[in-house]
């Protein structure tokens, strides 16, 4: 009998009850490490490997971060007719690239070897969120292996809720926060933030940053301490071959030349760009002529001159103040805005900043119309979805579109947290934000916020805030203290740069952020100066926004559907829903209006949507003639629905009929109610009497009738033993019997 593995196991105290115990030797052996990190019922395996060679002419990190959540994890079946889980949801491809985003940096620059991260959640625990600790998972899987890093690393979620902040907290808290962040750092320093919040200052967001660090480095060690019990010895590896006589003249003979064109504050991308690559080309050229016998190292020569290009730039900033398109640090790019560029959708917008533009349109919907969130762990309702696009045109990339892509789920992941908490909570559309980026130098998910807001705006929705959005770049010097912040960063500066940090907000807070950090070292100092440059500049873009459009539109576009809301008592739903949905479907089809209905609490709240106000009317008419009740005293048109001996059973309205009694019919006798009335006629009747006990309606035709002159009322007779009411009215007199009054449920 095989004996069974003892584990090691290191805990993390989060000092208010609650363990986090990270596991290896146990699962997954075969991979090059591999840990179950546990919090209460949550259990999540993060398996890393390696590959022990790096592909030919590879010269970047191939790191693949997969996150997958079992169904089984909830006790749980998947949808769909396979029964299996399938592709990456979007939540999924979300909590892998704050892993990605969160790891890449901390490989050694040289290390090229295809390396892959998987992390599965295997079980759930309602009050543990998974993606708190899928960071801290993957690096202890790295801590463990032999796979060179330079970590360890955490992730946390820091989250305040009544003015404290609190890691990791449950859904519950969550709910409650006004600020939820993501925080991924070392021992030493914070590498990814991501998160949103409810216009937040600055200072609260430098204060939550600075609160997860501290949790961070308690996990760092711990995880140091699981390394060392494990005992492995990182891996030696030679993924590049280098030719350093090669590497300095390439540095002495285009250096110069790349230092010119950085300092030569070109605007344009294209011709910057092929002023850049004319440097190598022309190297190569001089160098290695059409007669040159040998192999002309082109990849080697590249990878050199691209090291040589970025330090031209940087170095243009940090010692000359010169930024690629010549303008100064805290400036922003030109922009021009424009909105009801698009006839056909119910609002859209154009916003271009510099050579970055953001088509956006908003389409509003029905509740039909809501996005349907079928997860392991969650299961819900989204009315307000933002789609963000990048066709490759949008760069001069000739190629076809591929579809979807991680970075556009990210982007505008993004973007959808900085405006949602901008939206009326008693909106009663579902919201549809699209934004196309049709050219792109640089903070497209920030001209999506900009665009998104002057959109939603032209569609007439009443968003509390315009909002805008701007991304910060950060050039240092390793050497020194010296460094530069950028405002609104290029393409290229985001590139060669050290910080790519989003920030959006209103003019009394910031909304979202995110913010990736390429170097060691990143002092509090810099990401305060960082916030408050991006706080000025998204103060003068707020400006263009509301000179472009003061405030949302007063009334929705005329082809905009029209959504009315009314509540009804929460029994009668079924009324209106009718067996198997006919009655609604029928309202729907006669009046070409979408009607939803759902249930909330004791009441039932009806939505009809058209984009004609008399579909509208018509379809109100109807549901609340099946929800009224009816009132003593009250004039019903009513329909008759059958002839009795004794009278007539008339349906004032839908399922609600009463007894229109003989004598009630007319001022004058009626010996046969068929002289009068028959089936399908349409009468106005007065409800004279709703009977307390039975509910019963006792209607009357006459008394909305001229009364005759002089007329006279027969005196009522005294009840006889052989049959009379108390009234006096002899039921053989009047032709009826002693089941006169019945209704029409009680007859067999």
């Amino acid at each position: 009998m095989m004996i069974k593995p003892q584990p090691i196991e290191k805990v993390i105290d989060l000092g208010d009850g609650r363990q986090i115990t990270i596991e290896t030797g146990k699962l997954a052996k075969q991979a090059d490490g591999s840990v179950m990190v546990k919090c209460g019922g949550t259990y999540l395996l993060a398996a890393v490997t390696s590959a022990t060679e790096a592909k030919p002419d590879t010269d970047f990190m191939p790191l693949t971060v997969e996150y997958k959540e079992k169904f089984a994890s909830a006790g749980r079946f998947p949808g769909g007719f396979t029964k299996r889980e399938g592709r990456a949801s979007d939540y999924e491809i979300l909590i892998a690239r704050l892993v990605d985003r969160a790891l890449r940096p901390l490989f050694p620059e040289d290390y090229h070897a295809d390396t892959f991260v998987t992390i599965t959640l295997f079980s759930a625990d309602p009050e543990v969120m998974p993606d708190c600790l899928a960071g801290l998972a993957a690096s202890a899987a790295i801590a463990v292996s032999d796979i060179p890093f330079h970590g360890p690393i955490s992730e946390v979620k820091v989250v305040r809720v009544d003015g404290k902040f609190k890691i990791n907290p449950t859904p519950a808290e969550l709910e409650r926060a006004d600020l939820e962040l993501m925080v991924a750092a070392s021992e030493k320093d914070i590498n990814m933030v991501e998160g949103e919040m409810k216009e937040v200052s600055e200072d609260v967001m430098l204060e939550a940053l600075k609160f997860a660090h501290e949790e961070i480095k308690k996990h760092c060690k711990v995880q140091e301490e699981l390394a060392a019990a494990v005992g492995k010895t990182k891996r030696t590896y030679c993924h590049e071959e280098n030719d350093e006589e090669l590497r300095t003249k390439v540095r002495e003979m285009c250096y110069p030349k790349a230092y010119e064109v950085a300092c030569s504050s070109i605007a344009n991308k294209a011709e910057r760009g092929r002023r850049f690559d004319e440097i190598c080309e022309n190297f190569i050229a001089e160098n290695y002529p059409e007669d040159y016998e040998g192999e002309v190292p082109e990849a080697l020569i590249k990878r050199y001159y691209h090291d040589v290009e970025r330090d031209a730039v940087r170095r243009a900033m940090l010692d000359d103040n010169k930024r690629l398109d010549g303008r100064a640090m805290d400036e922003i790019r030109p922009i021009w805005c424009e909105v009801d560029y698009l006839p056909g959708p119910h609002g859209s917008a154009i916003f271009t900043r510099g050579e970055t533009q953001s088509l956006s349109t908003v389409t509003l919907g029905t509740k039909l119309d809501e996005k349907l969130v079928d997860e392991a762990t969650v299961r819900a309702t989204e009315k307000f979805l933002l789609h963000y696009n990048f066709p490759p045109f949008s760069t001069n990339d000739p190629k076809a579109p591929k579809g979807v892509g991680r970075r556009e789920i990210g982007h505008g992941n993004l973007a959808l947290r900085a405006l949602k908490n901008m939206i009326p909570e008693d909106l009663p559309y579902t919201v549809r934000v699209v934004s196309d980026i049709l050219e792109s130098n640089g903070s497209s998910s920030m001209a999506t916020v900009c665009a998104g807001t002057l959109a939603l705006m032209d569609a007439g929705v009443k968003i509390k805030k315009p909002v805008a959005g701007i991304a910060m770049g950060l050039i240092s010097d390793d050497k020194s203290d010296k460094y530069c912040v950028l405002s609104d960063i290029l393409g290229d500066e985001d590139h060669l740069g050290d910080m790519d940090f989003k920030v959006t907000g209103t003019r009394d807070g910031i909304t979202a952020t995110q913010m990736d950090i390429k170097i060691d070292g990143l002092s509090y100092e810099v990401v305060a100066k960082a916030l408050e440059q991006a706080k000025r500049g998204r103060m003068h873009i707020l400006d263009l926004i509301e000179e472009t459009i003061p405030e949302p539109r007063a009334d929705y576009k005329p082809h905009a559907p029209r959504i009315v809301e009314i509540i009804i008592p929460k029994d009668m739903i079924g009324a209106v829903i009718g067996p198997g949905g006919k009655i609604i479907q029928d309202i729907q089809a006669t009046t070409g209006t979408t009607i939803n209905i759902e249930e909330d609490g004791d009441k039932g709240i009806v939505n009809i949507a058209s984009a004609d106000k008399q579909s509208i009317d018509a379809a109100l008419a109807r549901i609340r003639q099946i929800v009224a009740v009816p009132e003593v005293g009250e004039v019903y048109h009513g329909k008759v629905k059958s002839i009795v001996q004794f009278g007539a059973f008339v349906e004032i309205l839908p399922g609600k009929d009463g007894l229109l009694h003989v004598s009630e019919i007319d001022w004058s006798r009626v010996e046969n109610v068929t002289d009068v009335l028959k089936e399908g006629d349409e009468i106005d009747v007065l409800l004279k009497e709703i009977d307390e006990k039975t509910g019963k309606l006792r209607l009357s035709r006459r008394d909305l009738l001229p009364k005759p002159e002089g007329y006279v009322e027969r005196p009522a007779r005294q009840p006889r033993e052989n049959g009379g009411d108390r009234r006096g009215n002899d039921h053989r007199h009047n032709g009826g019997d002693r089941r006169e009054h019945s209704h029409p449920s009680d007859r067999k």
